[in-house]
C-alpha cells in the first residue's frame, strides 16, 4: 500500500538547538499512527514541517507519492494536510457555517446552501450543531467538530491531532474517539499526538516513540504493550513511572467531611483521610468531584455538613481561611487559578505563606526568600533559568512543579491535587508522583483527582468514586480494576451509599 505520507530525514534546528535529528516517518490511508515522546521530543516541530509551517534543513516531505515543497501552512492544507491544535483555530464571532467554509466563502453567499453543506458535514459526524450558531457560544467539544468540519470541507486527507482530549470531559473525549474511527473507516490518515497511553492502545494501528529529536522506533500497536512504549520514551518500566514506594503507615484522621452539600452539585457527601495517606477521587468530569475539594478549600460555599481538621470542626469561609488551617490546593488550572504568570518564580512559590519571609516592617526579605525558593527548587528539580524569571517562561511541568513548590513552603497538613499531572510529558509525571509520595511520607494527608485511571492505580492508597455530586463507594488495591472503577462511576445502584466512606 502506497504511503499518503512519507517523511524521510527530517532535519530542523534552532539557532544552535537540534530540534528534529534526521526524522523518518510514515503514514497510510486509513490509519491511525500515534506519534508520542516526552515534551520537547520534536513531536510539534515535525508536525509543523508536515503542515507547511517550518520548512526543514534537511530531508524530504512526500505526499501522496509527490515530493513537496510547502511554503506555508496554505500549500500544505491545498494538498490535503490539516492540523487540529489543541488551541482551535477558529472565529469564535462567526458562526459555524462561516468558520467550516471562511477558506473558499464566495463573493454571492447563499446562507441557506451554506448552512446545509455545514449541517451535513457536522451530520456525518454523528453531531447535530445549528450551523448559524455563534462558535464562541459553542462546548470546547463542539468547537473540536466544527474544526474536524472545517478540515472536511476542504478534502483533508490527512488529519493531526495534537493532543485532542486534554481539555474533554470523558464522555467527549469517548465521542472524539468514535469520529476518528469514522475517519479512518473513510480512509483518512490520521495522525495521533497524546500523553494518555491507554486512548492510544485503543485506537493506534502504529506507534512511533521520538526522544530528543530523534525517532526511536516505529511499531505494530498489536506487538507492543504500554509498558514497552513507556521504557522507549523514557527508558523506564510502568511500575518505575510511580517511582519507588516510601514506607508510609497512616496515622490520625486529618481530614473529616460530614454531609457536605451546596444544594445543587453536590449532594451530601462525607469522606476521611489520615495522615501519611494517598487517597485518590475517582469518577468521570462533571461528577462534582472539583466542586467539592473547592468547598473543602473554600473557593466555593458549602450550605450544609461539617468539615473537621484533626478532630476540630472548622468553618472554611474562604481559601484565605483553608491555608491558615493547613489546607493546600494544586488547582486543575495552574494557568488560570494555580500562578500568576506573569510574576516571578520566586514569588509565585513563597505567596501562600509570606510570615517566615518577612521583617518586622511586614516588608520581605529577599535574601531568606531566595534561599527558601532555592532549597524548593532544588527539592523539586525545578528546571528555570533564573528563579527572578516571570512563571510564564516556564514548560508545564516546571509551572506545574512551582505550584507545589508554593504549597510544599506553605507546610500544611492536607494537600489536595487536581488532574497534577494534565498536560506534562512522561518523564514530568514520575518526578510529580515521587514528590506526592514524600508529602504523604512526611506525614500530610493527600488527596488527589483524576481522570486518568492508570494514575489513580499507581498512586493511591484507596480511591473514592464519585458519580453525580454523590460518593458511590471505594476501591482497595485488590479491587483495582477499570471495570469496577467505572461500575462505581457509572451504574447507579440503589445499594451504594453516598455516605460515611472511611
Amino acid at each position: 500500500m502506497e504511503n499518503l505520507v512519507e517523511l524521510s530525514g527530517i532535519r530542523k534546528s534552532f539557532g544552535g538547538v537540534r530540534a528534529l535529528q534526521g526524522v523518518d516517518f510514515s503514514l497510510r490511508p486509513g490509519e491511525v499512527h500515534a506519534l508520542l515522546g516526552e515534551n520537547g521530543a520534536g513531536k510539534s516541530t515535525l508536525m509543523r514541517v508536515l503542515g507547511g509551517e517550518y520548512v526543514a534543513d534537511a530531508g524530504t516531505v512526500t505526499v501522496s507519492g509527490e515530493q513537496q515543497q510547502f511554503r506555508g501552512p496554505m500549500d500544505a492544507l491545498e494538498k490535503g494536510i490539516a492540523i487540529i491544535h489543541q488551541e482551535m483555530a477558529l472565529a469564535t464571532d462567526l458562526t459555524v457555517a462561516e468558520n467550516i467554509f471562511l477558506a473558499k466563502i464566495p463573493s454571492l453567499i447563499s446562507w441557506s446552501d451554506l448552512n446545509r453543506r455545514a449541517r451535513e458535514l457536522i451530520s456525518s459526524l454523528g453531531f447535530a450543531i445549528s450551523p448559524s450558531a455563534t462558535v464562541g457560544d459553542l462546548s470546547v467539544a463542539h468547537q473540536q467538530v466544527v474544526e474536524i468540519a472545517k478540515a472536511l470541507s476542504r478534502n483533508a486527507a490527512v488529519m493531526v491531532f495534537d493532543e485532542p482530549t486534554a481539555v474533554l470531559s470523558a464522555r467527549d473525549a469517548e465521542r472524539l474517539l468514535d469520529i476518528i474511527a469514522t475517519l479512518r473507516e473513510r480512509g483518512v490518515g490520521i495522525i495521533y499526538i497524546s500523553h494518555r497511553l491507554d486512548e492510544v492502545f485503543r485506537i493506534a494501528d502504529r506507534i512511533t516513540v521520538m526522544k530528543d529529536g530523534s525517532s526511536v522506533a516505529t511499531v505494530e500497536r498489536m506487538d507492543v504493550e504500554i509498558d514497552d512504549v513507556i521504557r522507549m520514551m523514557v527508558g523506564r518500566s510502568l511500575k518505575a513511572l510511580f517511582g519507588e514506594d516510601v514506607e508510609r503507615k497512616a496515622g490520625d484522621e486529618v481530614l473529616r467531611i460530614e454531609n457536605l452539600s451546596d444544594g445543587a452539585r453536590i449532594k451530601g457527601a462525607s469522606l476521611s483521610i489520615r495522615a501519611g495517606e494517598i487517597v485518590g477521587l475517582g469518577g468521570l468530569v462533571g461528577a462534582g468531584r472539583t466542586e467539592l475539594v473547592r468547598m473543602i478549600f473554600g473557593a466555593e460555599r458549602a450550605l450544609s455538613g461539617k468539615i473537621f481538621l484533626r478532630g476540630r470542626e472548622v468553618k472554611i469561609r474562604s481559601p484565605r481561611h483553608a491555608v491558615k488551617a493547613g489546607i493546600g490546593l494544586v488547582p486543575e488550572s495552574r494557568k488560570e487559578q494555580g500562578l500568576v504568570l506573569d510574576f516571578p518564580i520566586r514569588v509565585n512559590a513563597t505567596m501562600a505563606r509570606l510570615s517566615p519571609l518577612v521583617n518586622a516592617l511586614g516588608f520581605v526579605r529577599r535574601s531568606k526568600e531566595m534561599s527558601a525558593v532555592e532549597k524548593l527548587a532544588t527539592r523539586l528539580r525545578l528546571k528555570a533559568g533564573s528563579l527572578n524569571d516571570p512563571a510564564s517562561s516556564l514548560s508545564g511541568g516546571n509551572q506545574q512543579k512551582v505550584v507545589l513548590a508554593k504549597w510544599f513552603h506553605a507546610d500544611g497538613d492536607l494537600l489536595i491535587f487536581d488532574e497534577p499531572t494534565r498536560g506534562v510529558d512522561v518523564g514530568a509525571k514520575t518526578e510529580i508522583y515521587s514528590l506526592i509520595k514524600s508529602l504523604a511520607a512526611e506525614g500530610r494527608a493527600v488527596l488527589v483527582i483524576s481522570s486518568e485511571h492508570i494514575e489513580l492505580f499507581g498512586l493511591c492508597d484507596r480511591i473514592l468514586v464519585m458519580r453525580e455530586g454523590q460518593l458511590t463507594g471505594s476501591l482497595e488495591p485488590a479491587d483495582y480494576t477499570e471495570e469496577k472503577l467505572l461500575r462505581l462511576a457509572m451504574v447507579n445502584s440503589a445499594t451504594a451509599e453516598a455516605a460515611a466512606i472511611h
